[in-house]
Order: structure tokens, then C-alpha cells, then sequence
């Protein structure tokens, strides 16, 4: 269990990841980007996750840069994760995507690079794609993102490097709890992605009373659900007092009692698209 904001959990090869980082889906080029990035490094979150088709990786790159300037850190207290399209899902084009996120980004490395979706047939090669990257050394951890439990169990049926990372969508609607199962027991780290259902759950009656009682906002109270659980969560926000009260998660902790209540909202429902029934 991380105890602040740059507590990390160690992945199955021995890498550092942080237990909080910030999410940038769907944050725009420009300079309310730029000012994130900058915003949550200088208030201590030490990892930052961006995707090839978020188009913003660029910007992410700037404010690493001004930001790593700015605080006077090095580059390896900074975890940065990316991820390859679909569109690139083969062995040279994955290999290529990933030269051309550095060099968006302006990095020699990432810490983590994950397959985007799992597509049919196709992320198998990509895998091969990331392995040699990680052989390579070019890259500290590889892993997926929406993958279900048949995907990982076809995926290493043949894989030589097991994923250390699956980014999912999760929250208190989707709780997932095969799947966190299932990763637990294959020391596979689950993240969450849209831990906040993109704002779905903000008039929740549950969660606004727990808010109450614990004197803490409702966003507050699941992010807090997600680390009790192990979960890594990436909660996205562009403004300073938004991202400064998410990383407020480290001077309470929910019973147990309110763990299983927050689990009851589960509806097994999406604000994403479903992993086995995508067209893109």
C-alpha cells in the first residue's frame, strides 16, 4: 500500500512505478497542457501517462522538460508511460511508433509503453515488438492496456517477457473483480484508467455520503478505494486545485466496512469502449 505520493509500487522485473500519476486523454495541444504537466510535478506526482493517439504528446514532452528544469530533478525521478495505436500493431511498424513517441515526447526512453487495445490477431506482433524494445533495454517495463483475461492468457501463451502492467478502465461502476483476481495472481499490476467515470460518479448518493464522512471530496474517496485495492490510478485534470486535492489521498483510509459498500456500486458498466467489441 503506497503511503504518499511518490510511494511506488515494484512491477515484476523490479521496476519502480508510482502508485499516482496524472492521466492526459483527451487534453488538447497547448499550453493548459503544458501547465498541467508542470503543475502536478511541481506538487510531487512523479508520473505522467500519455498515448500516441492522445496527439499530445509533444506538449507532454515540453512541460517534462521545463518541469524537470524547473524542480531540478533528474530525468529517471520522472516515470513516463505511452502506448502504440492499433494502427501500428506489427512487429517494425510498433518498433517505429515507438521511436516516433520519444521523438514527440523529446526522451532517449519511457518507463513504460504499452499495447493501446487488443486487437484480434494483431497484438501478438506488437508484443514481439515491445519485447525486443525491452531487451534492448530502451524501455524499463512493458505492458497492455484493456486487456481482458482470455487476451493475457492467449498473449502468454507465447510471449517470453510476461506484461508487468495492464492500464484498464476501472471504477466503482466497473470493478472488474476477475480481472483484478486474475492479475493479483499472475503479478501483473493493474491501473486504472477513468478511475472517476469521467465525472459519472460525482453525484453518487454513497459516495457523497462517504465524502461527508470522511470530510474528503467524492473524487477523493475513489481514488483512495482504487490504492486500497492496489490498483495504480492515473485520475486526468488540467486544473492546479483539482490536481493538487487528487494527490490528497494519503491522511485517511476507508474501513473496511466502506471498501465493500463503494464495491457494491458495481453495474459492470462502461463510459469506454468494450475490449471484446471494438471497431477502430
Amino acid at each position: 500500500m503506497i503511503k504518499n505520493l511518490q510511494d511506488t509500487v515494484t512491477l515484476h522485473n523490479g521496476a519502480r512505478m508510482p502508485g499516482l500519476g496524472l492521466g492526459v486523454f483527451k487534453v488538447e495541444e497547448g499550453p493548459e497542457l503544458v501547465q498541467a504537466v508542470k503543475t502536478a510535478i511541481a506538487h510531487g506526482y512523479r508520473s505522467i501517462d500519455t498515448a500516441a493517439i492522445y496527439e499530445n504528446e509533444e506538449g507532454v514532452g515540453q512541460g517534462i522538460r521545463e518541469a524537470l528544469a524547473d524542480n531540478r530533478l533528474a530525468r529517471d525521478q520522472l516515470f513516463v508511460t505511452s502506448k502504440v495505436w492499433n494502427a501500428d500493431l506489427g512487429y517494425e511498424s510498433a518498433l517505429a511508433a515507438y521511436e516516433a513517441s520519444l521523438e514527440r515526447l523529446g526522451l532517449d526512453y519511457l518507463d513504460l509503453y504499452l499495447i493501446h487495445w487488443p486487437v484480434k490477431g494483431k497484438y501478438k506482433e506488437a508484443w514481439r515488438a515491445l519485447e525486443t524494445l525491452y531487451g534492448e533495454g530502451r524501455v524499463t517495463a512493458i505492458g497492455v492496456s484493456n486487456f481482458q483475461i482470455h487476451h493475457l492468457e492467449d498473449l502468454m501463451q507465447c510471449a517470453a517477457v510476461k506484461p508487468m502492467v495492464n492500464q484498464v478502465e476501472f471504477h466503482p461502476r466497473l470493478t472488474q473483480k476477475d480481472l483484478l483476481r486474475y492479475t493479483r495472481e499472475q503479478a501483473i499490476q493493474l491501473e486504472a484508467w477513468s478511475p472517476l467515470m469521467q465525472g459519472e460518479l460525482l453525484d453518487d448518493p454513497l459516495l457523497n455520503e462517504l465524502a461527508a464522512k470522511y470530510g474528503k471530496s467524492v473524487a477523493q474517496i475513489i481514488l483512495r478505494w482504487d490504492l486500497q485495492h492496489g490498483v495504480i490510478t492515473i485520475p486526468k485534470s488540467t486544473k492546479e486545485h483539482r490536481i493538487i486535492e487528487n494527490a490528497r489521498l494519503f491522511d485517511f483510509e476507508l474501513s473496511g466496512e466502506d471498501m465493500e459498500r463503494i464495491d457494491g456500486l458495481n453495474e459492470n458498466r462502461r463510459v469506454g469502449p468494450d475490449p471484446d467489441n471494438f471497431d477502430f
